[in-house]
């Protein structure tokens, strides 16, 4: 029977080396991750790396009183996400905070009073007919005409000869007379009941002033508001249509099928309200060379609604047979109609997969009943962060050396294991928080380096519970090599309790909280989790490893397992042995 155990122990004891190994493949999968990633550093939050951060308040919309919702809360959430990162800000980061707040935290380096106004405006998309359009500058290129008059002569003849539905009939070079009288004459066409009843209040005030059906003071203002518009300017393209009614006609921009030159648009009111969207997907056509589209379809409200648009649209001469999708002021896509659509939509063009999908998520999620108040802006100094991640280094440092010299000081030799322990757990620690980075935007903040220092203490107290079951196990007289086996079970108890209670007081913690306090509950959760790997798969298997060795099996002085030193007594193994024949020759 004595084989089989022997056979056993040296088993088990084979295993140490196998799971040293798998840590350490671990360590080189995640080490070489995060240098293919680019990112060899923890993302900082704002208030280490420094920037500017944004509260936002969602207000219902009249008539609308439990719009403000989880769902609704975190699609816009989504949207403003993706517009600040549409400004070319890497690493900002946008959540909810309570149920009718959101926070935008965006890191230095980037124009905060564009993005305040980029994040803050309420995300709504509507369809509206398109009247007229143009390039995005404020005036025509310069041709080789030497005269402005006789250039505008050359081009109204060569208009009134090429009346074929191009875009070229309705480009500046057309005169504003004549874009006017388009435009109000596709005003007055306009079915949709809010342009009717603007129509009609506009019809009884003609009647009362004895004016004539020309193009009226708003649409001449809006003529005007589009002659001058440049998109190419940030700052116009911000101002644009700014207060404008859905019932409204009004001015736009947009970039065209390229995604690289702006043009400028007039439009009319809105037929399709963007809540009336109810699904968008980009799909790619197997069947013909269209390439990647767009599917799009609506509720049963606004599969009428668009059935009528198209309708009308189908009849008139370009640009006019086109509908344009506008979110937030700006034309997202000005897809031409042929003919009427009675069933889904499809949107093809020059689509790559990339745009179809961002214009497939603009259908999808563009459109919110909600609104949001800016309530608070605050700045916060990249010295000031800096000063602090310093002070956060710095105690951890403090913190760290403290617990490697009582341990050096206690445990002496085992010391060695436990400090390689903390550094596997240092290591799998920085390379995972540096990927989490770029794959779920964690940030690095301070609340989250102080949960990271606290984690110190927990990793340590599983080395110190595992080192006295060994000791206890010693102490009772056993060698070193079975000590470490017996005290194992027994201290990973111990250990699992303990780890669980700290990963539960994490997760409690960050679900019940909001902001910043999140941040040290995940790296609470984080580090908790790591100690469980770091002790099952590195600390026992290099404690069963360092037992063969005689420095270690031999309890020196210097060891930390001397029996003296502990207060055991060898000679009990031995009594034990030759208590039974001493026994039976005094009887």
């Amino acid at each position: 029977m004595a084989a089989p155990k022997k056979g056993r122990r040296q088993g088990a004891q084979g295993r140490p080396g196998r799971s040293l190994v798998f840590i350490l493949i671990a360590l080189v999968a995640l080490t070489g991750g995060m240098f293919l990633s680019g990112h060899t550093t923890p993302r900082l939050g704002i208030d280490l790396a420094g920037g500017t951060s944004i509260t936002l308040e969602a207000k219902n919309e009249p008539g609308q009183k439990n719009a403000i919702n989880s769902t609704n809360m975190n699609t816009a959430v989504d949207i403003m996400n993706r517009r600040v990162n549409g400004l070319g800000v890497s690493e900002a980061e946008v959540q909810t905070q309570g149920d009718r707040n959101i926070i935008v935290n965006i890191p230095k380096g980037t124009n905060s009073q564009q993005a305040r106004d980029q994040v803050g405006t309420t995300a709504q998309l509507y369809f509206r007919p398109v009247l007229t359009m143009a390039g995005g500058k404020p005036t025509p290129e310069p041709s080789s005409t030497p005269s402005g008059t006789d250039k505008g002569k050359d081009k109204d003849k060569k208009d009134d000869a090429d009346k074929s539905g191009k875009d070229k009939a309705t480009s500046p070079s057309a005169t504003p007379t004549s874009q006017g009288r388009a435009v109000t004459d596709a005003l007055k066409a306009d079915p949709t009941p809010s342009a009717s009843d603007k129509a009609k209040d506009k019809g009884e005030d003609k009647k009362k002033d004895g004016s004539s059906p020309s193009p009226s003071a708003d649409t001449k203002k809006l003529q005007e508001q589009f002659t001058k518009l440049d998109c190419t300017d940030p700052k116009a393209r911000a101002a644009v249509g700014e207060g404008v009614k859905p019932s409204d006609p009004t001015v736009a921009c947009g970039l065209d099928s390229s995604g690289k030159n702006w043009e400028k648009f007039i439009l009319g009111p809105a037929e399709i309200n963007g809540k009336e969207v109810k699904k968008a997907e980009a799909v790619y056509d197997t069947t013909g060379s269209r390439g990647w589209m767009v599917t799009m379809s609506f509720k049963d409200k606004g599969q009428k609604q668009f059935a009528d648009i198209t309708g009308k649209l189908a009849s008139q001469q370009p640009p006019q047979n086109q509908f344009a999708i506008v979110m937030d002021r700006e034309v997202v896509s000005a897809p031409s109609v042929s003919q009427r659509l009675n069933s889904d939509a499809e949107i093809s063009g020059s689509f790559t997969q990339e745009s179809a999908k961002d214009l497939a998520n603009m259908l999808s999620y563009g459109a919110l009943p909600l609104t949001f108040k800016e309530a608070s802006v605050q700045t916060v100094s990249p010295a000031l962060g800096g000063e602090q991640l310093r002070a956060g280094l710095i105690a951890g440092a403090i913190g760290l050396a403290l617990v490697i010299l009582y341990l050096v000081v206690y445990y002496r030799g085992l010391s060695l294991i436990a400090i390689a322990s903390l550094g596997v757990s240092a290591a799998l620690t920085y390379t995972i928080m540096t990927l989490l980075g770029p794959t779920i935007h964690f940030a690095l903040n301070l609340p989250a380096v102080c949960g990271a220092i606290v984690a110190i203490g927990i990793t340590a107290d599983s080395f110190i519970v595992f080192f006295e079951r060994v000791r206890d196990e010693v102490r009772e007289g056993r060698t070193l090599r079975p000590a470490v086996e017996r005290a194992w079970p027994r201290a990973r108890r111990t250990i699992l309790v303990s780890d669980f209670v700290s990963f539960l007081a994490a997760a409690v913690l960050f679900i019940v909280t909001v902001g910043k306090v999140q941040g040290f509950a995940f790296t609470l959760g984080l580090t908790t989790l790591l100690d469980v790997v770091v002790v099952f798969f590195f600390t026992k298997p290099l404690m069963t490893i360092m037992a063969r060795k005689k420095f270690f099996a031999n309890g020196h002085k210097w060891s930390g397992l001397d029996p003296k030193r502990l207060g055991a007594k060898p000679p009990l193994r031995r009594s034990r042995r030759v208590s039974a024949p001493v026994d039976t020759k005094e009887a």
